[in-house]
């Protein structure tokens, strides 16, 4: 690349996606072999779509038909290292065993599941050996499409059982031909609605969409100061509500916007920063927020919607907090907006093009009238692939829908496999009560007397939790961190609640869990969005994260603050409340955010700084008492420093 200035090419995008997203190191095909691989991948989306649809199948074999596809296609698709992408249309003869191996595997459950039931936990030898033969080769699928660290946990678990005294044939019972193991409800959560919400987001990309809110961004805020960079925060926010990966987010719409933010004058660490913050912020936008979203329903029992709605207002303070702290950069740096000239109009763009909102629409208006969301995110794919055709620009070729059907399969297996691992987590948990004995240790931590006594206990065990997730979410996709952690912190976070006297709602709990999961996308050391936006910019990559983290902070705030008032996720609440904590709480984020940035109309002293950045935890925090002190120290700093700014203005005159 010779300007590092210059939007990427869709050749230079997919080599830093391969370099930062195992999932994208795939092989190439080309000819006879690329029809027959797109032709799994179609079959694979038929069965699912078929599954969803028409059949009736029992759980086990539905599930272990959907893991046996996948880790057959699994092998064709992924090599045994990284540099082994290179070689066009060559799969080694090993891999093609072990694809066969795994599919074998899998579906002797499918075909015997009766026989195999009726024996309970007295499986035979050989039910064993197909049992440990499934387990490691879908071990060995998560190496090279996940990575090692989720093998390392599910390991120590494994481990633990054997240690615990279980035999081999009760574990691989377990593990293998239960609903409570690899099979369980994380997979069986992902076969029957993370997978439907996948394929639509690969329909919804395929139309242009990504394209379609950068260009609605750039009409909104291009002009602005620094514009690129609100750009960039406002389409990484729309283009969250259809993708789950924050990689993926930074690398799709970071090829356009870092480039352009460089060329408006921001440093390559805060440009690429900004991209890796507003993308990782995409998996917490509703309607869709990730894929966790969908296990958090099946785990807790709260209707899906019920949780999409209580994501709202976390979802706009984190925006919210970024777009502020990005505008009072650009004050600071006296960066302008792109020319006027150079900008799509909005009425004419959402005119010609706001059809491709729709499918959303249609998604959300469905499941609000009592569909599921399985069958919502069906006729969301067929309303995308439908209002395609409301323009050439958009409409789809045959050679459109297939890749759209083949990227959904191909997306899919990453995150089948994730669950299907942390499955193996969740039945050792079941087998051996080591949750509740983790669980019980960590309670014994946080009801230490003292803490109790100084009505600590609910922080420190929220603080154990959030470095827990950061930690465990540096090596793990963050379906499987939630299952992990929702699993033994996040009832530890309610009995810690309960011995400092107050009630954490199980909803606030879990999403506690889920948003820290979520940030170790860019929290250093590992930070695998804020490196990929790092090698757009050609920044230095810890440098980058470190900025995307400080821009993150709302992050890192808002969940301590709705496990202790749980009307920030709409719990227990009334419409109206509800819209002053919004407006308060919007209030707080930008006292935060000059508090951070030291700069509103002018720079701000240290005390200034402080007093801001406390008037804006208050305000964020729902409650008349807190908002009447936040308002009180907010228009103090904000009178103060219009005396000020005014003061500097007289004296250049």
């Amino acid at each position: 690349m010779s300007d590092d200035n210059h939007i990427l090419t869709e050749e230079e995008t997919e080599q830093l996606m391969k370099k930062f997203d195992r999932e994208s190191r795939v092989r190439h095909f080309t000819g006879i072999p690329d029809k027959i691989i797109k032709g799994l991948l179609l079959f694979f989306a038929a069965y699912v779509f078929w599954v969803t649809l028409i059949a009736t199948l029992p759980e086990q074999v539905r599930r272990s038909a959907f893991v046996g596809i996948l880790v057959f296609i699994g092998f064709l698709l992924y090599p045994r290292r990284k540099g082994m992408t290179g070689r066009v249309n060559y799969i080694p003869w090993y891999d093609f065993v072990l694809a066969f191996l795994g599919l074998a595997s899998f579906f002797y459950y499918v075909v015997n599941y009766e026989v195999i039931i009726n024996k309970a936990i007295l499986i035979q030898p050989f039910d064993i050996a197909v049992g440990v033969t499934g387990i490691i080769i879908l071990a060995e699928l998560c190496r090279r499409v996940i990575g090692i660290p989720i093998l390392v946990v599910a390991t120590g678990f494994i481990t633990y059982a054997f240690i615990d005294g279980f035999s081999l044939r009760r574990i691989i019972h377990q593990l293998y031909y239960t609903t409570d193991g690899i099979i369980g409800t994380p997979i069986g959560v992902c076969s029957t609605f993370i997978v439907l919400f996948i394929f639509l987001a690969s329909f919804l990309e395929k139309s242009g969409i990504a394209k379609f809110f950068i260009d609605l961004a750039n009409s909104v805020a291009g002009f602005t100061a620094g514009g690129p960079a609100k750009v960039a925060v406002i389409a990484s926010a729309l283009e969250g509500m259809i993708s789950g990966s924050s990689v993926a987010n930074t690398v799709g719409s970071g090829s356009v916007t870092i480039p352009m933010m460089k060329k408006t004058g921001y440093k390559p660490e805060f440009a690429a920063a900004v991209e890796a913050a507003a993308s990782t912020g995409g998996q917490i936008v509703p309607p869709i927020l990730g894929a966790a979203a969908f296990l958090m329903a099946e785990f807790t029992g709260i209707p899906y919607l019920v949780i999409a709605g209580s994501a709202i207002l976390p979802a706009i303070l984190y925006f919210v907090g970024i777009f502020f702290v990005v505008h009072f950069e650009a004050k600071k740096l006296g960066l302008e907006g792109l020319p006027k000239e150079s900008i799509p109009k909005f009425l004419p763009l959402f005119l010609k093009k706001g059809y491709l909102f729709l499918p959303i629409i249609v998604l959300i208006v469905f499941m609000g009238i009592g569909f599921t969301p399985a069958y919502a995110a069906c006729i969301g794919v067929l309303s995308a692939f439908a209002v395609s055709f409301f323009s050439r620009e958009t409409r789809f070729t045959p050679e459109g829908f297939i890749d759209a059907v083949t990227n959904g399969s191909r997306n899919t297996i990453g995150v089948a496999v994730a669950c299907a691992v942390a499955g193996t987590i969740i039945g050792i948990v079941s087998l051996t009560g080591i949750g509740q004995l983790l669980i019980g240790q960590l309670t014994s931590i946080v009801n230490n007397p003292f803490l109790v006594s100084t009505g600590t206990s609910l922080l420190v065990a929220l603080l154990i939790t959030m470095l827990t997730c950061l930690v465990i979410g540096m090596g793990l996709p963050t379906t499987a961190n939630y299952v992990i952690m929702a699993t033994i912190t996040a009832p530890m976070v309610m009995r810690a609640g309960e011995a400092s006297g107050i009630v954490v709602p199980l909803l606030a709990a879990h999403m506690f869990v889920f948003y820290f999961g979520i940030l170790a996308d860019i929290t250093p050391p590992v930070a695998l969005a804020a490196y990929a936006g790092a090698a757009i910019a050609k920044s230095n990559p810890l440098a980058t994260a470190v900025t995307a983290t400080r821009l993150a902070i709302a992050a890192f705030i808002v969940p301590f603050i709705f496990v202790f008032s749980p009307e920030m996720l709409f719990i227990g609440t009334t419409p109206l409340p509800f819209i002053m904590t919004i407006i308060t709480s919007i209030v707080g984020m930008f006292n935060i955010a000059i508090g951070l940035e030291g700069f509103m109309l002018r720079k701000l002293g240290v005390p200034l700084r402080l007093i801001a950045v406390a008037a804006g935890l208050l305000l964020i925090n729902p409650g008349i008492f807190y908002d009447l002190i936040g308002i009180s120290l907010s228009a103090f700093v904000i009178l103060i420093h219009v005396i000020m700014y005014r003061r500097d203005k007289h004296k250049l005159r």
